[in-house]
């Protein structure tokens, strides 16, 4: 092999790479998957993920990117030793990331490589991810968004300065201690019982300390409660009297009125809520409206669980953060479970607790939910 071909097989891995980040930006998994040998590997151990053949790594990509809110990824020219038809190298990598379900970080990591010469030029027979530093710190900016996608000229500039300055993109960043001890202070003169807590951790910890074993308990359909782990905490094992695998077993043509009647009169109500005003009012949103009656007093007693990035100024902020983040959210994962976008449909305000001891609010100094 003379020079000229090894400087040609440089330049062409170099940009077998940066096709690799290009693909992943523009979400164009098909192409990423076909800058693999047909037998290539991806490996992500930090996840852990390991894809084996086009199929699987264009499958397990849009699986991955259905995830994520946005996804920035660049990459920094590494090492590239050749050997004939195949070569190994390295790629250095930076990537801000957040997910729809809040997480979110930034992290700079190294792709170890494996390449091959084919037919179809140099691909990758293998790529090995490894993490060298992250920071799940929450990400200040959002990402820009046109109604019709990605735009350029005066049309996408207009969209990048509203992205950037309107207040949704505190929907997804956490309130800081300030706005968390005046939300507090708020709700408490309105009724609820308050509580800071650290994080999910922490609210599962005391859930088991507020709820008495053998009470009857309905849990909300909360990914704050999913990602918590309260939800598999009340609704598995026999602790509780927990109302929801009774309704799930019960057939829903014929057993409508019992169904009604469980998910309306709990002795408590587990849940999270969609915002929470820094003058004290907590607002649910639901499709069906079937968990509302108990979060609105049907329950004897209520907790809700919630994630930091909900606290906004006013009402009016909040039913703007129903309808502009957690619907979309929402229409993601009921599409997913129920094969049905979301709607709101009904709206619970709750101003105040008008009994005292019935309603607390384990308020987090964490994103969590959405």
């Amino acid at each position: 092999m003379n020079d000229f071909q090894a400087i040609a097989d440089r330049v062409e891995i170099e940009a077998l790479r940066g096709e690799f980040t290009d693909a992943a930006m523009m979400r164009d998994r098909p192409r990423l998957a076909s800058l693999f040998t047909p037998d290539g590997v991806l490996r992500m151990p930090n996840i852990p993920v390991e894809q084996v053949g086009r199929e699987e790594i264009r499958a397990g990509g849009e699986r991955l990117q259905s995830q994520w809110d946005f996804f920035v990824q660049t990459t920094h020219p590494g090492t590239i030793r050749l050997d004939g038809d195949t070569a190994t190298g390295r790629a250095y990598i930076q990537e801000l990331a957040r997910a729809l379900d809040g997480r979110q970080g930034l992290n700079y990591a190294v792709y170890h490589d494996r390449y091959r010469r084919t037919a179809e030029g140099w691909r990758f027979a293998e790529r090995v991810y490894e993490v060298r530093y992250l920071d799940t710190s929450p990400l200040t900016g959002t990402a820009p968004r046109t109604e019709q996608g990605s735009a350029t000229g005066p049309a996408a500039v207009t969209a990048v300065v509203t992205a950037t300055t309107a207040p949704a993109a505190s929907f997804t960043a956490p309130a800081p201690a300030e706005r968390l001890e005046r939300t507090a202070a708020a709700l408490r003169a309105n009724g609820f019982a308050t509580e800071i807590l650290d994080d999910a951790a922490a609210a599962r910890a005391r859930i088991r300390d507020l709820l008495p074993e053998g009470a009857c308990v309905l849990t909300g359909a909360s990914e704050t409660l999913r990602l918590s782990g309260i939800d598999e905490d009340i609704n598995t094992g026999d602790r509780y009297d927990a109302v929801r695998p009774r309704v799930l077993a019960i057939d829903r043509a014929t057993g409508a009125d019992e169904i009604r009647r469980l998910l309306a009169g709990p002795e408590y109500v587990v849940n999270s809520v969609a915002a929470v005003t820094e003058t004290g009012t907590l607002v649910l949103a639901s499709g069906s409206g079937s968990q509302l009656p108990a979060n609105a007093g049907g329950a004897a007693h209520a907790i809700w669980i919630v994630g930091a990035q909900k606290v906004v100024p006013d009402l009016e902020t909040a039913l703007r953060r129903v309808e502009e983040h957690a619907l979309p959210l929402e229409n993601i994962r009921a599409q997913a479970v129920y094969g049905r976008p979301s709607a709101v449909n009904r709206l619970l305000v709750l101003n105040a607790e008008p009994h005292p001891g019935r309603g607390t609010v384990l308020l987090l100094r964490e994103a969590v939910g959405y």
